[in-house]
């Protein structure tokens, strides 16, 4: 048993360093398997995201002022938007549906709020043009020249994405009004059996260019391609539908936070949690005496691993994200002082010191198991109701709580298991009264054993 508590003990050294070092790095890119862990050079501590009130920066609510808006609408809404902001440099924007007709953005680090409003607001440009390729043996088409032809997203009845009723393949459909019809047609009859082709583009970026193998004259066309999936062809066809439809939206809400606000915000939260930390820290040192020392170290460990996942996944961090991060930590002491209890309570019986820690261990098991997936059960009905109603405090929140409380069992299951059996393989398992905070009132086992007797002559 002491040689796999050791090798348990090698395994959190191993974890700890390998944490400590991604926390230490700001940017990195490591693979494993097919899982891929790229981060950039952040701008918050240890190289996590800050949130939008720790960085600064503007929320906007914008609602759809038409009420029967289909969601295929907003969703192609939500993408000119996200290819906007991106364009606009924003780092790491919060873009989401809410509801049926609503859409709450999050960029962190704007100042010219006007501008991103300018930006937002302008209508989405679907063009279609004809590309000539200059090298007609060319089948990428690198060398080309594009001519406006007139057809643009107001000619656009409908784009849709479905499969092909012969091959099964997934396809993205067009249908053209009268005019459109025309223009198409005409297009599609010069570049047919060419490497010519219709180049489409939303706000000046490419989409999709394909060539033509005959001529189009009823105004309804597919798009097909070898490397199309299901998903690129669904995101084609948001990104069609929201160049097509001009769908009106006005700012409801805005929320502006200055910088200087979010920095001091983000250090009175640094000293909260380490004011957090070092009182529970004392607390378990003084009452729980060795229990409480290992409880402590692997506390540390757990605020370690808390970190690392939140920069690996990675989660941005808010001022109440940090909340349920400190709230965790008593989730995670919580867990301790339940099996330092029953412990307690074991070697009160006169158990040996080792049995007294297993079965304190695999009594207080079942209480942390289902207090914390209570917790955790409360947590995920927490993210939908933040995510349906745009309450970014209510998902934050939700978010590092739950991978608080999911850490925690890790932690006091393992990391304090270990740290304790070991330590009670040392000589200080002589000393059994450091491992209860009642002194005086440790029962040796023998002693144990004569008092049941007397109880059971009596």
């Amino acid at each position: 048993m002491f040689k796999k508590d050791l090798r348990r003990l090698v395994f959190i050294i191993a974890l700890v360093s390998v944490a400590v070092v991604a926390l230490l790095v700001d940017t990195f890119d490591v693979g494993i398997g097919s899982v891929s862990f790229e981060r950039g050079d952040e701008d918050g501590p240890l190289g996590l995201e800050l949130g939008l009130d720790l960085q600064g920066g503007v929320q906007l609510i914008y609602e759809a002022e038409d009420e029967n808006v289909t969601k295929s609408q907003m969703e192609g809404v939500k993408d000119k938007i996200e290819r906007r902001t991106n364009a606009f440099g924003v780092t790491e924007p919060s873009i989401q549906l809410l509801g049926s007709n609503r859409i709450l953005i999050q960029l962190p680090g704007v100042e010219d709020v006007e501008e991103a409003k300018r930006l937002i607001g302008q209508t989405a440009q679907l063009e279609f043009k004809e590309r000539i390729c200059a090298d007609q043996g060319d089948p990428q088409c690198t060398n080309f020249q594009d001519q406006d032809i007139g057809l643009t997203g107001a000619l656009l009845t409908r784009a849709y994405a479905s499969t092909h009723h012969a091959t099964g393949q997934p396809i993205v459909n067009l249908e053209f009004n009268g005019e459109g019809a025309r223009i198409f047609g005409e297009t599609t009859n010069r570049i047919a059996g060419t490497n010519n082709r219709t180049a489409i583009f939303l706000d000046g970026e490419e989409i999709v260019a394909p060539v033509a193998n005959q001529a189009i004259l009823g105004g309804q066309a597919f798009i097909q391609g070898p490397d199309f999936t299901f998903d690129r062809v669904r995101t084609i066809s948001i990104q069609l539908e929201g160049g097509r439809l001009d769908t009106p939206i006005v700012v409801i809400q805005e929320q502006n936070v200055d910088a200087t606000l979010g920095e001091d915000a983000l250090d009175k939260s640094l000293v909260a949690g380490l004011i957090g930390f070092g009182l529970v820290a004392m607390f378990m040192v003084l009452y729980y005496r060795i229990p409480g020392i290992t409880a402590v170290f692997s506390l540390a460990i757990y605020i370690v691993l808390v970190l690392l996942v939140v920069k690996l996944v990675p989660v941005t961090l808010t001022l109440a994200g940090i909340a349920g991060f400190i709230l965790s930590i008593g989730v995670a002491v919580d867990a301790n002082i339940l099996i330092s209890e029953r412990t307690k309570e074991e070697l009160r019986t006169g158990r040996a010191l080792l049995g007294a820690i297993e079965t304190g261990y695999s009594r207080a098991w079942p209480a942390i198991l289902n207090s914390n997936v209570a917790t955790m059960i409360t947590c995920v009905i927490l993210f939908w109701f933040g995510s349906r109603f745009g309450a970014s405090a209510v998902t934050g929140f939700s978010i590092t709580l739950f991978i608080g409380v999911a850490t925690s069992m890790f932690t006091a299951v393992v990391v304090s298991h270990t740290l304790l059996r070991l330590v009670a393989s040392t000589p200080l398992s002589r000393f059994t009264g450091m491992f209860t905070p009642v002194p005086g009132q440790v029962i040796t086992a023998g002693a144990g054993r004569r008092s049941q007797a007397q109880r059971e002559r009596n």
